[in-house]
């Protein structure tokens, strides 16, 4: 395929700079690492804010890649991922959507949350997946070839999967997948208070109360408190705000809207604290 004789504009590509706060629960990295040595793309599965992102991100830093992060959504067209021409002044140039950008950079490409996506979408990380590593640009007439250092990363919660929003198996079984879920209390309590900037005491009541509304899955609430979540709220108190409050505002607030579940969730935070 020959490219289209139009001016490319590719966005610059910035590294993780700081290394981010990760705390390792099992063989993850060491599973990432192999996968990136072997050129193989990764899936992450598990629950909303059990850290999925930030161990991405953890990654990129000690691999020393850029990273590119596209929040997927139904609305993600194709144009959107591979770019798109624009006419500026008198001039038609292409712009590099973000997976193409990823692609030339030798950069890792994060699609989060990939069941967000069109399946239309989707399909054109297909031939990145396999072992072509190649993505094509059909507008462009072109076809880039991915170089040693590009990987691809896409994620999902299984437990939002639906009929109609769910990874097909010829998407799927082009991945090594790597499960992820909430670490267990003393590692989560450890998150908590370093990233919340709070004592370990008032971080094992603020894992406490996460592990009570993860009891309620199913009984009344879609999810329980996230990693993510506990750690709001332990920087509300760091902020000055007492815990029980905290803990309403950051947590039973977020998780719920309907009245019985509210009244569970104050008489939860109230028990804690």
């Amino acid at each position: 395929m020959t490219a289209t004789p139009f001016r490319t504009i590719t966005p610059e590509l910035e590294r993780v700079s700081a290394e981010p706060y990760y705390q390792p629960v099992a063989d993850e990295v060491a599973l990432f690492e192999a996968a990136a040595t072997q050129r193989l793309p990764v899936l992450l599965k598990g629950p909303t804010g059990c850290g999925k992102t930030r161990f991405v991100e953890y990654m990129a830093w000690r691999l020393n890649r850029p990273l590119v992060t596209v929040a997927c959504h139904d609305d993600l067209t194709t144009a959107d991922l591979v770019g798109r021409y624009l006419i500026v002044g008198d001039e038609t140039v292409w712009l590099d959507g973000p997976l193409t950008a990823a692609v030339r950079a030798g950069a890792i490409c994060y699609l989060d949350e990939i069941v967000e996506a069109r399946k239309d979408t989707t399909v054109v990380i297909h031939p990145l997946a396999d072992t072509r590593r190649a993505l094509a640009v059909d507008k462009r007439g072109e076809l880039i070839a991915a170089p040693p250092g590009f990987m691809l990363v896409i994620s999902y919660n299984p437990g939002y999967q639906s009929v109609l929003k769910e990874i097909k198996p010829s998407t799927r079984q082009r991945f090594v997948a790597l499960a992820f879920d909430y670490p267990g209390a003393e590692v989560e309590a450890r998150i908590v208070a370093t990233e919340g900037g709070i004592d370990t005491e008032t971080a094992k009541k603020l894992v406490k109360l996460g592990e009570l509304t993860r009891n309620l899955k199913g009984a009344g609430l879609d999810e329980g408190a996230s990693t993510r979540l506990l750690v709001h709220a332990a920087q509300l108190i760091d902020a000055g705000m007492a815990p029980a409050v905290a803990g309403t505002a950051a947590i039973a607030r977020a998780l719920t809207d309907d009245p019985d579940m509210t009244q569970t969730l104050d008489d939860l935070v109230r028990a804690v604290f």
